[in-house]
């Protein structure tokens, strides 16, 4: 497969699951926001930082408001990572991948192109907002599942999903780690019912709330939580779920080479330092500290993924 081909496949997917990510993250913020009536400007910088695009908002906005952040990570154009943004550019890459979509796929992702072009075209009230995140994250799932429905798993599949775990991982790291160091307001709140309903909403986020339910019950906490989305291999949104993927569809990659690629054996090192220990060393470790070097440690291999199949060849 051409380099080009492989990459346009790869951020096609990647950015779908970052229109999705972001959708979901709107939601929490909201969810958490109707917990926490006092906080007003720090709850949106921290959902802001979450999504990484802090630092590109203040610099180009005088106002943090929750509404001025809702528009930002909704449709803006200036932010590359608003849902907007991102389905554009997964509709983009899918143009130059034409090829090698099947036909399901392509009018998925072309609808979704068409829906949010057209429900995005003004600011979002507040009355209109689940139903438009609502949309948004259907017509993700759309795609997704033309894609698991209709394409051959091949190497055009592989590096489909690829893109798809990469981002996943990328965005349920990124929701533990500000949630523990900057939604909670002291260490003293740790296991009250505030942080409780915090991590409620984290669940909710990732759509992790029924498996979680169905295997710890309502009485778990933290601990189990933070298990559940670390280190549990059957969630679909857990760290371990995502490198797994990754390691299996690099393997398909490889399976006719001599020796495994440094892009699967990065992700081998990840899932064996990273996410092979039980939670308390985790939490030994320091959650904070272990999610930051998985989350550089993702960075890394995606970069490695672009130079191993040389995406711009």
């Amino acid at each position: 497969m051409l380099g080009k081909t492989a990459n346009g496949l790869f951020w096609m997917f990647r950015s779908l699951e970052r229109a999705e990510n972001t959708a979901r993250l709107i939601e929490t913020g909201q969810r958490i926001a109707l917990t926490r009536m006092d906080l007003g400007e720090n709850e949106w910088r921290s959902v802001l930082q979450t999504a990484g695009s802090l630092d590109q908002f203040t610099a180009t906005r005088d106002e943090l408001s929750k509404e001025a952040v809702i528009d930002w990570l909704l449709r803006d154009r200036e932010n590359p990572s608003s849902v907007l943004s991102s389905i554009e550019t997964a509709r983009q890459n899918a143009r130059l991948v034409r090829t090698a979509l099947t036909h399901e796929v392509w009018e998925a992702t072309n609808a979704a192109y068409m829906s949010a072009r057209e429900m995005l075209a003004r600011k979002v009230g507040e009355r209109d907002l689940p139903g438009v995140l609502g949309a948004m994250r259907q017509s993700a799932a759309l795609v997704r599942g033309m894609t698991h429905g209709t394409m051959l798993r091949n190497d055009i599949y592989d590096f489909a999903r690829l893109g798809t775990f990469i981002e996943r991982a990328d965005n349920t790291a990124r929701i533990l780690d500000v949630k523990y160091y900057v939604l909670l307001p002291s260490a003293s709140a740790v296991g009250s019912s505030l942080d409780n309903v915090q991590w409620e909403s984290i669940l909710r986020s990732v759509s992790a709330r029924g498996g979680f339910r169905m295997e710890y019950g309502a009485g778990a906490g933290t601990r189990e939580i933070a298990q559940f989305l670390i280190l549990d291999r059957r969630m679909p949104r857990s760290l371990a779920f995502c490198v797994r993927k990754l390691i299996d569809n690099l393997g398909y990659l490889d399976r006719d080479q001599p020796h495994p690629s440094t892009a699967q054996v990065k992700a081998q090192q990840i899932e064996r330092m990273y996410l092979s220990h039980d939670i308390d060393a985790v939490f030994e470790y320091g959650l904070h500290e272990h999610i930051q070097k998985v989350l550089t440690l993702l960075a890394d291999l995606s970069v490695q993924i672009e130079t191993d199949f040389r995406f711009y060849e």
